[in-house]
């Protein structure tokens, strides 16, 4: 193995790392390599493959595995999961921020974490949806949410209930990613700021209470980094699956595995929370089908563009529970003749109580990880309950004067009056999991991380992605996590308790 040092090790190149390397990076005393185990194509668009760049399409082809539950879907490329999804943005609500200051400390509240979210906004070049984007199914169903008694709301900021549009990260249908966005030419031409692809991160070494170092299969030839910090941000499947690979994490489990525990700490891997959903297809009118067809020959055509957001069943103070998204375009999963499109109404739950967890197969960093979301598991029924009031509103919203004209609803049973075994056989995702390294107050034994992302009893190793968040916001977390990573990249470069 050869051997390499830098100051600051960045573990992960998705969404967070990107954040973490470009900050970090912007002291010029300070050596930074953002390790990804997947590609990187680098700070300029031309040397981008098209199909990850189409901000109308949910590009499919950087994944750590193919032909998967939705649910496994994560990214493998420098830019993370903002190289894949649908480049929406909203923000959560004053109810998230209570919970994670309980958690984390007074950093996490709303107006504490202004800032950060403001940077990534800007960072992103994120922006409101503009008119020529909005096709005639998202004009009817804003129709429809004001004709069911909803105000229009900033989605990008905390609020109220009600319906509104995602704040982009795409500009005339072209993507902008985070590593373009915090790794361009600039970023990038720092001689101290070393980027590393196709390097699988297989265990860091522990000597007492620091780590010594990290293996990482470059190209599949192991090789040794070391630092004087270490900053995991693999993601919420990655970063624990890391830790427990390195001896991190429940002993029992751990020894069963054949790795040798050097930290017992049983909350990593648990507390996984994401957020799933039930689609309600509906019948377009061949009207709708035309409409649809023009905009997408114009080039303009994008599946979703408006959403509501409301306080179903079990709904937090102060917040609300659930994303209820009119779509239609091509379909996400499958085909249909060429101008024929996928219609229907979506209702997510966005503050589950259910959890599942992460955990490993093997200590081979390339096995699949033995994932389980726990969608609608929790004892209370409490998740149930709010799906099916989110079914409900899908329902009106499809059922009003706005909508039913252009797509019929479905015959059957209602939805939300399905059973509670159909209805979880029937639960897709939102793909927004967090929570996995969860961050909690010294005297919480679930807790692995403090406020600062740092890891109990490691004195230089910090998680800083959507694994730290002890409950996944009532938003699309793509932004919450950019806020997450600029706040825990400052918290590095100030010092402990800044």
């Amino acid at each position: 193995m050869s051997a390499d040092r830098f100051d600051v090790l960045v573990l992960g190149g998705g969404v967070a790392g990107c954040v973490l390397a470009a900050r970090l990076g912007e002291d010029p005393g300070r050596s930074v390599c953002l390790v990804e185990a997947g590609p990187d194509h680098g700070p300029d668009p031309a040397g981008w493959p098209a199909p990850l760049l189409d901000a109308r399409a949910l590009p499919r082809q950087d994944l750590w595995e193919r032909k998967v539950a939705a649910h496994r879907f994560r990214a493998r490329v420098v830019g993370g999961s903002s190289c894949v999804n649908g480049c929406w943005n909203t923000w959560g609500s004053e109810a998230d921020h209570r919970e994670w200051v309980r958690a984390g400390g007074e950093r996490w509240g709303a107006a504490a974490m202004e800032p950060y979210r403001d940077a990534a906004v800007r960072a992103m070049g994120l922006r409101p949806v503009p008119g020529r984007e909005l096709s005639p199914w998202a004009r009817a169903a804003a129709d429809a949410a004001r004709e069911l008694g909803h105000a229009e709301v900033d989605m990008g900021r905390t609020g109220e209930p009600g319906y509104g549009f995602p704040l982009l990260n795409a500009h005339d249908g072209l993507r902008r990613n985070a590593a373009l966005a915090y790794l361009g030419p600039e970023v990038r031409a720092r001689s101290r700021l070393t980027v590393l692809p196709h390097a699988v991160a297989d265990r860091l070494l522990v000597r007492g209470d620091r780590v010594d170092g990290v293996v990482v299969l470059v190209d599949g030839v192991p090789r040794t980094l070391r630092a004087e910090r270490y900053v995991v941000a693999a993601g919420a499947f990655g970063s624990p699956a890391l830790l427990l690979r390195s001896g991190i994490g429940p002993a029992g489990e751990l020894r069963a595995l054949g790795i040798d525990p050097v930290l017992d700490l049983p909350g990593v891997g648990a507390n996984l929370s994401d957020q799933p959903g039930v689609f309600v297809p509906l019948a377009p009118t061949p009207e709708l089908d035309a409409a649809l067809a023009a905009k997408e020959r114009d080039g303009e055509l994008y599946v979703s563009r408006v959403l509501l957001r409301t306080a179903g069943a079990h709904a937090p103070e102060d917040g609300w529970n659930l994303h209820v998204l009119p779509s239609a375009g091509p379909p996400l999963f499958g085909s249909l003749p060429p101008g024929r499109y996928e219609a229907g109404v979506s209702a997510f739950l966005m503050k589950p109580a259910s959890r599942g967890s992460v955990r490993l197969t093997s200590a081979d960093p390339l096995a699949p990880l033995a994932l389980d979301p726990g969608f609608l598991t929790d004892p209370e029924g409490h998740d149930l309950a709010a799906l099916r009031s989110g079914l409900e509103t899908a329902l009106a919203l499809a059922g009003t004067a706005a909508l039913k004209g252009l797509a019929a609803l479905p015959g059957g049973t209602a939805p939300h009056l399905l059973g509670d075994d159909e209805l979880r056989a029937r639960a897709g995702t939102y793909w927004h999991p967090a929570g996995t390294c969860a961050m909690g107050p010294d005297d919480d034994p679930a807790a692995v991380v403090d406020g600062e992302g740092r890891v109990r009893g490691l004195a230089n190793l910090t998680v800083a992605d959507a694994s730290v968040l002890p409950t996944v916001p009532a938003a699309n977390t793509q932004l919450p996590v950019l806020a997450t990573a600029e706040l825990l990249a400052a918290a590095l470069t100030t010092g402990p308790g800044a």
